[in-house]
């Protein structure tokens, strides 16, 4: 086997070859990638990225893969997962400090069980606090621009810390999509709070989640941005999309913001679903959604 750009960079047990991507994304679809590494530190991470650029390789950088689509055809570069192997979280006064592989919801529920409440919002999210920070993810009225005091990023190589204010967040968007950053960790600022009441907010949160969304079937949540004045599922199910489909790919019956994968639908499928909701949504309303997902790999269209 040819010697990996890698070797001299992180150990061989976390280079992996040709990964399935299907396996990484939570909408249960993609091909191989042509390496996946799982750094433990951020050394490993930002070596990483030197290797890779100077062996010309193309990277991209993945969480929990809540928010990605994979194309069939895979990834022709390196998948930096930052995942369990740094995932950190822990305490420090009224602040959560996470390290970007952590899920949202074990930073909740630290949070909740240190009794500081502000990430009730956050314990149903499925990404990971990268991920979060980097696109500004919310639900139920909260988001992370709410209680992000800091975040450390690796931008233009090396290391910055980030205020809230230096991010510049908006709606699903922070300064780091704009400069390409990669989010390292974040320290989340808190409040004091009842431990039982924090519990029963998040209790009541992800009952609601379950009730209303279509939490049995592999998707990436909502796959549309909130068009300004609009919600994007109202606006598909009243277009009478619920339940359309392309292949596998399906307009959730249960909430039509959703694009479910009920068991084979191809990453293929699932654009032109996409695409035939927006010709649909923009003929019905004069509105043009976007989406909220990413896309990674090559695409025929």
């Amino acid at each position: 086997m040819a010697s990996s750009p890698f070797q001299n960079v992180i150990p061989d047990s976390r280079v992996f070859r040709q990964v399935s991507l299907r396996d990484y994304s939570t909408m249960r679809v993609g091909g191989p990638a042509d390496y996946m590494i799982e750094p433990t530190c951020e050394d490993e991470i930002m070596k990483t990225l030197h290797a890779a650029k100077a062996a010309s390789i193309p990277v991209c950088v993945v969480g929990n893969g809540s928010n990605l689509l994979f194309s069939d055809a895979g990834f022709r570069g390196v998948i930096l997962h930052i995942g369990k192997a740094y995932s950190r979280v822990e305490r420090d006064g009224l602040r959560i400090c996470a390290q970007s592989g952590a899920l949202l919801s074990s930073v909740s529920r630290l949070a909740a069980e240190e009794g500081l409440s502000g990430m009730e919002f956050a314990s149903g999210i499925p990404g990971s606090t990268g991920g979060a920070v980097y696109m500004n993810a919310g639900a139920y009225g909260g988001e992370i621009a709410q209680v992000l005091e800091t975040a450390t990023v690796y931008t233009d190589n090396h290391v910055e810390t980030w205020d809230n204010e230096q991010m510049r967040f908006s709606y699903r968007h922070s300064a780091a999509m704009e400069k390409e950053c990669v989010i390292l960790s974040a320290a989340f600022m808190l409040k004091a709070g009842d431990k039982e009441e924090i519990f029963a907010r998040m209790n009541d949160l992800n009952s609601r989640r379950r009730e209303k969304q279509p939490l049995q079937y592999p998707s990436c949540g909502s796959f549309f941005k909130r068009p300004e004045g609009h919600f994007a599922g109202a606006l598909i199910e009243q277009a009478g999309l619920k339940g359309y489909s392309v292949g596998d790919a399906q307009v959730s019956e249960k909430h039509a913001g959703f694009i479910i994968n009920r068991g084979n639908a191809t990453a293929r499928d699932i654009r032109a679903l996409m695409r035939h909701v927006q010709s649909t949504v923009l003929r019905e309303s004069g509105v043009m959604l976007e989406p909220e997902v990413r896309f990674v790999g090559s695409f025929d269209a």
